[in-house]
């Protein structure tokens, strides 16, 4: 995880569904984004091509180092990926997941969920507020900067949610706008949680995300999964109950939910690779 704030790097251009592909290709090749050739080679500005490398490293696709990921391969590698050119909506969901539970992005996780907790419907104002205080109660104030934090808010946006008027497809390419996770109301001002109206989340990439979550533990109280869990992929409590309910169904010889006395929790009695999971559902698509 993440263990300082970073609410920049992305040039203010928010993903395009291609760059994943391209930026993985680029450094799959030995190529460097400090290189003078990268703005010939990848075939865009100087600034883009440091956007490219900002939202690889967010999405999870580069490692801090730089160097390509196990998920970076398994979804890109043109021998072996599963979804190259993210043509299956599971692929976004998994994007989605990592953004918002690696924390290289700072805001994306406070937005999922710290802000989601707090409201369904926003502002870019609120949601400029909301980092601001959650900064101040963590005594890092001398670190916000009101533009730098503003331009990260519009990006966000510009990932998740339809544009309100359209001036050309390139409006329509940003990487997850078909989770339909955000949408803004008809005067255009304000936005909402679409917590009813979203694409449903593939239950595999729950299972991958409850796997990443529970790390070295046995035993995630309810409450952990739905704050950690649920609230990313924008889920009600009775959506998340019965996505481990019907995950316990599937995975018997591995986890059970249970709830008894009030007290909701998922134990896990045996280990299994997220990996084998995502197989399972890519080697069926």
């Amino acid at each position: 995880m993440a263990l300082t704030y970073k609410f920049s790097g992305h040039e203010s251009f928010p993903c395009k569904t291609l760059w994943l592909k391209k930026g993985y290709d680029f450094v799959a090749n030995g190529n460097d984004f400090n290189s003078p050739d990268a703005v010939i080679t990848l075939g865009v500005g100087k600034n883009m091509v440091a956007s490219i490398r900002y939202w690889l490293k967010v999405f999870g696709i580069t490692n801090p180092d730089g160097s390509i990921s196990k998920i970076g391969n398994y979804l890109f590698s043109d021998k072996t990926g599963k979804d190259k050119y993210l043509e299956d909506l599971a692929t976004l969901w998994l994007l989605h997941f990592n953004i918002v539970f690696l924390q290289e992005a700072t805001l994306y996780n406070w937005f999922f969920c710290g802000l989601q907790r707090e409201r369904a419907q926003f502002d870019r104002n609120q949601v400029l507020t909301f980092v601001k205080l959650h900064m101040i109660e963590t005594s890092k104030q001398n670190l916000f900067n009101e533009n730098t934090v503003k331009k990260d808010v519009a990006v966000l946006l510009q990932n998740y949610s339809l544009p309100r008027k359209v001036s050309s497809n390139e409006d329509f390419s940003s990487i997850l706008i078909d989770l339909e996770l955000i949408r803004q109301n008809t005067e255009g001002k304000d936005y909402y949680f679409n917590v009813e109206g979203k694409r449903k989340v593939t239950k595999e990439v729950f299972m991958y995300g409850l796997l990443n979550l529970k790390d070295n533990d046995n035993t995630i109280a309810y409450e952990t999964i739905h704050e950690q869990l649920g609230l990313l992929f924008c889920m009600n409590d009775a959506e998340t109950i019965d996505m481990l309910k019907e995950l316990a169904k599937i995975y018997p010889k591995y986890m059970i939910y249970s709830d008894v006395a009030g007290i909701r929790q998922i134990q896990f009695i045996g280990e299994l690779d997220p990996f084998k999971v995502l197989d399972d559902y890519y080697a069926n698509i």
